[in-house]
């Protein structure tokens, strides 16, 4: 498996956020974690990230467990991510704010301006068409619109090269074709990166994902196909407010 969570647990006070948490997610695929308000999602994020420490329970990245590494030592065994709110350089291009990430990860002496370095420069302007910003390298960060930013950080987070790449709400705030435009650019991520996206625009994740994993009061609900999670009388209940099928999955 490309990641697996086994029995991971982490409380607040009174409160199981995340309890027993099983999570198996297959090399190369395109895995979505779902779930209400409240249901642990982003908890769970952070366990698998190492940003948070489990109270209970494993976390193993293509077979190695990592519960008691840091989320730098995880990244350089080959995850990577994007936060749910953006963390950029304001004072930096697309370009140069791609050559930092890099240059860090590549681990040699890094170079503010990437034009001294045209290797670095080259790999960051391959990384940014990779995410459909080709041409907008010597754009400002502040000048770039919220898709593009989300873009952005797609491409700093591919700079590690790897092998799974976690989304931690990356449709946040877009518009409609900013949505669609991010479809496109995870459908084409290359096949060998496993994606774990962590999204609540339904339509997103069902565009996207081959297979679905329903969390719900800090548990696992359902792990399955799209199809199965759609036809789920469960996971309809589990969202309040979605009296009928059709008003949650509109797609």
């Amino acid at each position: 498996m490309a990641l697996r969570c086994s029995g991971l647990r982490r409380s607040f006070g009174a409160l199981a956020a995340v309890d027993g948490v099983d999570l198996e997610v297959a090399p190369g695929a395109r895995h979505a974690l779902i779930g209400p308000n409240g249901a642990g999602k982003s908890t769970l994020f952070k366990l698998v990230t190492g940003t948070m420490r489990a109270d209970a329970g494993t976390v193993e990245l293509a077979g190695r467990d990592v519960t008691g590494q840091s989320e730098v030592a995880r990244c350089r065994l080959g995850m990577s991510q994007t936060m749910q709110h953006a963390s950029l350089f304001a004072s930096m291009t697309a370009t140069e704010t791609v050559a930092l990430a890099v240059q860090r990860h590549d681990g040699g002496r890094i170079v503010p301006w990437p034009r001294r370095r045209p290797a670095v420069r080259e790999r960051a302007e391959e990384l940014l068409a990779g995410v459909g910003l080709a041409g907008r390298g010597s754009t400002p960060v502040p000048a770039l619109s919220h898709g593009e930013r989300k873009q952005l950080e797609v491409a700093v987070a591919l700079a590690c090269r790897p092998s799974l790449l976690l989304l931690d709400e990356p449709a946040a705030g877009m518009s409609a074709a900013e949505r669609a435009r991010l479809v496109e650019v995870l459908a084409e991520l290359p096949a060998d990166i496993t994606l774990l996206i962590v999204e609540h625009d339904l339509d997103l994740v069902f565009s996207v994902a081959d297979a679905v994993t329903v969390l719900h009061l800090g548990e696992v609900l359902l792990s399955g196909t799209p199809d199965e999670v759609r036809a789920s009388e469960d996971v309809r209940e589990a969202y309040l407010g979605a009296k009928r099928r059709e008003e949650l999955f509109l797609g």
